[in-house]
Formats: C-alpha cells, structure tokens, sequence
C-alpha cells in the first residue's frame, strides 16, 4: 500500500540538543509555550507521529508540523518567537542621546525644580509620551532626589565598628540592646468609631479627632530574641532617660553585661555609639 502525504525531514537530536529540551520542559521559569514547543519535538525525535503528537498535547496537526519544521530548519534557535512586524522607528538616536543628555547635564527651565516630561517634550520636540518611555528605559526619574550627608564626627570609623562588632559578635555573656526614643507622639482619639474594612472598600475614619495630649517613647529591642522594652514618659529630657535606664536594669538578668546602642540626641546626623 503506498504511502500518503509529503515526507517529512528526519529529525535527530544531539546530546547537548536533547538535555537542553528537557531542560526547558521541565524548568518551572520556563514559558509555557517554550516548554510545549520542546515537548513537541522531543516526542517527534522519539519516533511518534505529528498525529499521535497532537492528541497528545491536545493541539492541531499544523502547530506540530509547524515547530518541526522550525526546528529541523534553524534547531533551537528556531523556538523562540520570531520578530513581528510593525511600524518603523520614528525616533533616532540622536533625538534619545539628547533627552538623555539635557536630563542629566542640563538644568531645567527657570522656574522649574526639574525636568518634567511636559517641559522636557516642548524642549526636544519629542511627545510627552515618547520622553516618557525613554526615561523609563534607562531608569530616569527627574522628580526623585534622595539627600545624604557626610558625618564630621573625628570618631566616626571608631564608632561604627564598635556598633557593627556588637550586632555581629557580641560578647560572652552580655546582653545587646538598641535603645531609641520617639519625642511627641501625640493622643488622638477620633470623633467616631473607625469602619472596619470590607471587599472593596478600605477602612474608614472621621477627618476630625480629638487631642488630649503628647508623649514620649522609649524602647530598647533585644536584637536576639526581639523582646522590647518600652516605656512612656511624659516629658523628653535627660531625667525621663535616666528613668527608662533604670528600667532596662530592673527587667534584665543582673548576670549579663549590658551594652546599649543608642543616638546623640544632641545631632542626629552623628552615627550611633556603643555604650557600655
């Protein structure tokens, strides 16, 4: 009985072809469409028809024929998707370098903090859409600044590696607490209940409230365990932390050393020093 339909090209895998598909089909990254696609040919290379194939993975004869054929004609490469066709390119190079350039090197017009896609748009010529897509593409945002500063404190380098050893590698028996403060924290009491949150709608309260007064915070987190110890004074001066000192002796073992890492509060620009 003689044989119907058009012959199909041998398909041989190679060892390093064969790990590779495998690899892919069963990678939990891998798209699902890369993994059906390496499926595919590893069942044609196993001998099965491009019909039991399709029953198979439950997909049409052409779409068997198909990445068969792509991977007989360019092997793995032949997989991936190939390129679409749409509109060509409108905007050059050229016009990108100089959105770049005039965002980082030039300042923005007077009266103007920073750039904005609208005033940068009129100044290139480009859409406000397009100046858009290009500071996204190379991770441009003229509206955010973050500050620094340098400390001036002579005992800088000495004082960080005091704190960073007493984190990492604390003495033997010796307790480690990060001791800090929150000055006006204010009482407020709302006019009215707060409506709990439900599905689709966020949790709502009354704009109006009522202040009875402010307080201060103390605590000091054990940065092993993470218990806290935390007290509220009324007032913020040395007599309230000489107070919660007293505290932190009272309700921790009187057989561990005690060190203390807390702020200047004079300057809080000045970094953290250990106290023993």
């Amino acid at each position: 009985m003689a044989r119907t339909g058009r012959p199909k090209a041998e398909l041989v895998l190679s060892g390093v072809e064969r790990d590779t598909l495998v690899r892919w089909s069963r990678r939990a990254r891998t798209s699902q469409a890369l993994a059906l696609r390496a499926k595919i040919v590893l069942a044609c290379a196993d001998g099965a028809t491009n019909q039991d194939v399709s029953a198979s993975f439950q997909v049409r004869p052409q779409t068997v024929a198909k990445w068969r054929g792509r991977f007989v004609r360019d092997r793995l490469e032949g997989l991936s998707d190939e390129p679409r066709p749409g509109a060509p390119r409108k905007i050059t190079d050229e016009q990108v370098e100089d959105v770049i350039t005039k965002t980082l090197e030039q300042a923005p017009p007077r009266g103007d903090t920073h750039w904005s896609t609208r005033s940068m748009a009129q100044s290139v010529g480009l859409s406000q859409t397009a100046v858009s897509r290009i500071w996204r593409a190379f991770g441009l945002k003229p509206h955010v600044v973050q500050t620094w500063k340098l400390s001036t404190d002579p005992q800088f380098v000495e004082k960080v590696r005091d704190v960073v050893g007493l984190y990492l590698d604390p003495p033997a028996k010796a307790l480690v607490l990060c001791v800090d403060e929150k000055s006006q924290m204010q009482a407020l009491d709302r006019t009215a209940p707060m409506l709990p949150m439900m599905p689709g709608v966020p949790a709502r309260r009354t704009h109006d409230y009522i202040r009875y007064a402010t307080t201060s915070l103390f605590a000091a987190l054990d940065i092993t365990t993470g218990k806290i110890i935390g007290q509220h004074q009324r007032r913020h001066r040395h007599q309230e932390f000489l107070r919660f000192l007293k505290t932190i002796d009272r309700n921790t073992p009187a057989e561990l050393d005690l060190h203390l890492i807390c702020d200047n509060c004079e300057d809080d620009q000045v970094p953290s020093r250990a106290v023993v």
